[in-house]
């Protein structure tokens, strides 16, 4: 795509914006926040489609029903943010018999003190079940809390944002993140994953939180993320199109929110440019199981856009880097795809240099959403960082994960 039709997208974008009435540009705009929603920017160019649209139809309708990924469900709770914010969290228990590592065991007998139990974030615009391979995998292993940020998924949206307009923060996030450990995780030990958007809430809560990391993390994985400088990610795009972008996104996201229930419209008129932006921005190689993708496609779908303009100003002033020192301590795994054009590797490299102890796990042909396109190295490393956090013994069973390959059954 040239460098002024990538300017076109944006100025279609804002056009629409300012005029409810015209439905054509009304299209153009969901197309551009469809865009941001997938975690990119206005501005890049999608294979022409081959099959009629019609049919295109059928086919998600069929995945809709068919699809099995996100039906895993455990013990249902709720946590209340700082500004009473109803968060939604799901725990999933340890069989008894896994839920201590034989060294633990020794240690304190029938004193046992509480399992380990492994925190999951998800990123923005995703929900709790983005993590359906790992929760596969880790379930009755160890006790795993997964929970929906705020105004995703299940959780209840922003009170601070639906009564007083105010931005969301990566620092209220984190802040999040303490009400629900303190809600679902009392006592015991635990090892914090994040993903993007949710391992910046986890350096924000170790930057908020310095003493809970000291005396109750055992250890940290930090997947597709960042701790900073996410204002200079290209996305892929030409060096004018990302400048294009930077200048008119903030107010066409703002002038967006203000006017969701046309936008959302406009997302729907454009299913198919919005599930092709997803596809090139979520996932990187080229036999992934189109259930999983079209997985991808409800979770970011149901984010609204009013969501996804409280949260994007956000992340452009994330700096988290100095939290990175609370860490330096514990076993960590920092893991991306070679080819995230979302929160590029480098960027976990970046915080790999900074805690040189931790593991650098750089995956070849995988994209942001890693841990759904090649679950079977994610579900790997992540479990062996909880056998080096104490949370299993080196001889558990660690499976079910199944494969996304569009030629493999799903797990």
């Amino acid at each position: 795509m040239s460098e002024t039709s990538a300017e076109a997208v944006v100025s279609a974008a804002s056009a629409a914006a300012s005029s409810a009435g015209n439905w054509r540009k009304a299209g153009v705009a969901g197309a551009a926040i469809g865009v941001v929603a997938a975690g990119a920017a206005a501005g890049v160019a999608i294979e022409r489609l081959t099959v009629g649209r019609g049919m295109r139809k059928k086919a998600r309708l069929a995945l809709d029903s068919t699809g099995p990924y996100g039906t895993l469900r455990g013990t249902p709770g709720k946590a209340y943010a700082d500004d009473g914010t109803e968060l939604y969290y799901e725990i999933d228990e340890a069989e008894p018999e896994t839920a201590l590592t034989p060294r633990r065991r020794r240690l304190f007998g029938r004193k046992a003190p509480a399992p380990v139990t492994v925190v999951f974030s998800h990123g923005y615009c995703l929900n709790q079940d983005s993590w359906h391979f790992q929760r596969a995998a880790l379930r009755g292993v160890v006790r795993t809390v997964h929970w929906d940020q705020r105004s995703h998924g299940r959780s209840g949206r922003g009170a601070a944002q639906l009564e007083d307009r105010k931005p969301v923060t990566i620092d209220q996030l984190g802040r999040d993140l303490l009400a629900v450990i303190e809600a679902a995780v009392p006592e015991g030990p635990i090892v914090l994953v994040g993903h993007s958007m949710g391992g910046m809430t986890v350096m924000a809560l170790a930057e908020q939180f310095p003493e809970l990391i000291r005396d109750r993390v055992v250890g940290v994985a930090l997947v597709g993320t960042s701790s900073g400088r996410l204002g200079e990610v290209n996305f892929g795009l030409p060096v004018a199109g990302v400048a294009a972008v930077r200048r008119v996104l903030p107010g066409v996201l703002k002038a967006l929110g203000q006017q969701a229930a046309l936008v959302e419209r406009g997302r729907r008129a454009t299913a198919d440019l919005f599930a092709g932006v997803i596809k090139r921005y979520s996932f990187a190689s080229r036999d992934v199981d189109p259930a999983v993708v079209r997985f991808a496609e409800r979770m970011i779908e149901g984010t609204p856009i009013d969501v996804v303009a409280e949260f994007y100003p956000a992340f452009t002033e994330h700096d988290k880097t100095a939290a990175l020192a609370r860490f330096a301590e514990l076993p960590v795994l920092v893991l991306a795809g070679v080819k995230d054009l979302v929160t590029p590797s480098e960027h976990s490299e970046a915080i790999a240099d900074l805690l040189p102890d931790a593991e650098l796990v750089l995956v070849p042909d995988a994209g942001h959403l890693v841990m759904l396109e090649h679950p079977e190295v994610v579900t790997d490393r992540l479990a062996d960082l909880l056998v080096r956090a104490g949370a299993v013994p080196a001889g558990a069973t660690v499976g079910g994960y199944g494969s996304t390959s569009s030629s493999a059954q799903p797990g």
